[in-house]
């Protein structure tokens, strides 16, 4: 967006399979290590894939402190729950509230969003039914007298779409503007451009954009493995060899506002929201354009939208999903848009796996800390780049940033694609 105000971000929260917080998710990935590993949250004997990359040994109430919620919340939500918390915290907000006099304060409630992006769901919601539909051996009389017996009164508040944006609004005191989006791979990417989109327009003065999913479940890997997404080892972004993602589960958020407000209250800038650009390749569910024009318009209208020259763009996060036909046609979107001097590219999906909904707004945390501290972190599994795709500035160790700013991008079934583009404020620490 070219015009003022200025969007930046002031606080980030994530949570996944390398950690809880950016930093920690930041150093793991440093340090080359990966969170993939053998499933632990149900039996994988006889399952075709038995590999993610899960969130382990982390209590529930160190998410979600209040226990009551937990009964009425998913896994998923309980993510949201905790980057949204964190991004507001590191933001600095609460405390500036409790500073304004009560009518300044009920203004500030009254103009702070809420954007959550989730996946859609997964099959798991279902299975507390299974029990009874065995039980009912097709007397759906018996089903719907004994339903109400079996099935938890609380299933249908765990599962609501937009228990994370109904949630963060109540416990943050956030009553201003607000969206659920429900897009796969695209939502919470969705919510970073819609939220800065809110306050550049003055629907909100500040706003908290996340992420959320949770897809680790019997059914979602049987079906991801059947349409011959899911790779048996670890994802390999532009390897010869890659086969296929892995699923992951977390959350990221960032709270997005006006550059003199967060100024003038003495907020820590982490980094500037520069533009967006999202499109659908109208094809199909699961198709793919093998030209990479989908992704190639994304990036085109992200730029157009910031004002800044392809040549500025400091180094790019690939979607990089470790699909043969995604990775194929990213790397021709790239050199559409960048010809043969694209900027260094990274992917970070290797570590925490492929988080869905939460991967846009995770990859945008971690580029503003490549930027800050002037380096593109390799991709650890990266052995031999593809040597059909055209030749990408990717590698296996790492690199220098040639700019300030980042492009994010992000892809999702039914032919999303998703840019985002961010700059780093350099006086700002690593979050």
């Amino acid at each position: 967006m070219n015009s003022t105000p200025h969007i930046v971000i002031t606080g980030a929260g994530a949570v996944c399979a390398a950690g809880l917080g950016v930093e920690m998710i930041w150093e793991e990935i440093l340090a080359g290590r990966s969170h993939i590993t053998p499933i632990r949250s149900f039996d994988t004997a006889g399952w075709p894939v038995a590999i993610a990359a899960e969130v382990q040994g982390v209590d529930n109430r160190t998410l979600v402190e209040d226990r009551k919620l937990h009964k009425t919340i998913s896994r998923t939500d309980l993510f949201g729950l905790f980057a949204a918390g964190a991004a507001i915290r590191q933001s600095g907000l609460p405390e500036f509230r409790q500073r304004l006099e009560a009518p300044a304060a009920a203004t500030f409630d009254d103009r702070s969003g809420v954007f959550a992006g989730s996946g859609g769901g997964a099959y798991e919601s279902n299975y507390e039914f299974f029990p009874l539909l065995t039980a009912a051996a097709g007397d759906l009389p018996k089903f719907g007298r004994e339903l109400c017996d079996t099935v938890n009164p609380m299933w249908l508040l765990r599962h609501l779409p937009n228990n994370v944006v109904c949630h963060v609004g109540i416990r943050h005191k956030f009553k201003g503007t607000n969206a659920c989006i429900t897009n796969h791979c695209a939502g919470g990417a969705m919510a970073v451009a819609e939220a800065a989109h809110a306050v550049t327009f003055a629907e909100a003065d500040r706003a908290v954009a996340i992420g959320h999913d949770a897809p680790i479940e019997p059914e979602t890997i049987l079906h991801f493995n059947r349409l011959g997404l899911l790779a048996g080892d670890t994802i390999r972004s532009f390897d010869q060899d890659r086969a296929g993602t892995v699923l992951g589960e977390g959350a990221a958020a960032v709270l997005l506002e006006r550059e003199a407000d967060a100024r003038s209250r003495g907020a820590t800038i982490l980094g500037e929201f520069l533009g967006s650009g999202c499109v659908t390749e109208a094809l199909g569910v699961l198709d793919l354009r093998p030209d990479g024009d989908g992704l190639s318009r994304a990036i085109e209208l992200a730029l157009a939208d910031a004002g800044v020259p392809a040549r500025s763009v400091g180094m790019i996060v690939a979607h990089g999903n470790g699909t043969r036909a995604s990775d194929a046609s990213e790397a021709l979107a790239l050199r559409r848009v960048f010809g043969d001097d694209p900027p260094p590219i990274t992917a970070f999906k290797w570590s925490f796996g492929h988080l869905i909904a939460a991967s846009g707004v995770v990859d945008v945390t971690l580029a503003l800390n490549c930027l800050r501290q002037g380096i593109v972190p390799g991709i650890p599994t990266l052995r031999k780049v593809d040597p059909e795709l055209p030749s990408l500035p990717v590698s296996a160790t790492a690199q220098a940033p040639r700019g300030d700013s980042a492009l994010v991008l992000c892809r999702g079934f039914g032919g999303m694609n998703v840019a985002l583009l961010v700059r780093a404020d350099p006086a700002a620490p690593s979050v």
